[in-house]
């Protein structure tokens, strides 16, 4: 769902009620567990997790009024997506998260590029979310990004 909330806290009280709790399960096992660097705040209309102008004042190449993204979170029409760029930016990464998984879920694993779906929250890996979001600090973040991504003048 691409809100129009203004804060994290709005945009919580507009998701259904029958997903606010496993929603707010996965917001609460990013916050204990995402570096510190990172801060939470409304991204694209999504709860997102950016490395913030104090860190990298470059900020987005593609929006440059806004902070480098690198996890959001969002319910949807149908499921709870998780976008994750270092799963995009990173094989490696990718690569342990897709073999881990179905260490912690029976189900075939939703996912694009870098957005994981999950239809209900029983499909939710919350320790294996977890242990994603530690894997990699701002700094790694800034050094994949400005690698792959930012053109450089």
């Amino acid at each position: 769902m691409k809100s129009a909330a203004l804060s994290v806290d709005e945009y919580i009280s507009q998701i259904p009620d029958d997903r606010r709790e496993d929603f707010s399960t996965l917001r609460k096992t990013i916050l204990e567990n995402i570096p510190s660097e990172f801060e939470e705040q409304m991204s694209y209309g999504m709860i997102g997790y950016v490395v913030p102008f104090s860190i990298y004042p470059a900020g987005y190449h593609c929006a440059q009024k806004l902070p480098l993204p690198f996890v959001n979170i969002a319910v949807q029409k149908n499921f709870i997506s998780l976008y994750h760029m270092g799963l995009y930016a990173n094989p490696t990464l990718l690569k342990w998260f897709t073999d881990e998984y179905p260490k912690h879920n029976k189900l075939k694993l939703d996912m694009g590029k870098g957005c994981m779906r999950f239809k209900n929250g029983s499909q939710i890996p919350y320790g294996l979310i977890g242990e994603l979001v530690q894997k990699m600090e701002a700094t790694d973040w800034i050094s994949i990004y400005e690698t792959n991504y930012r053109k450089t003048k």
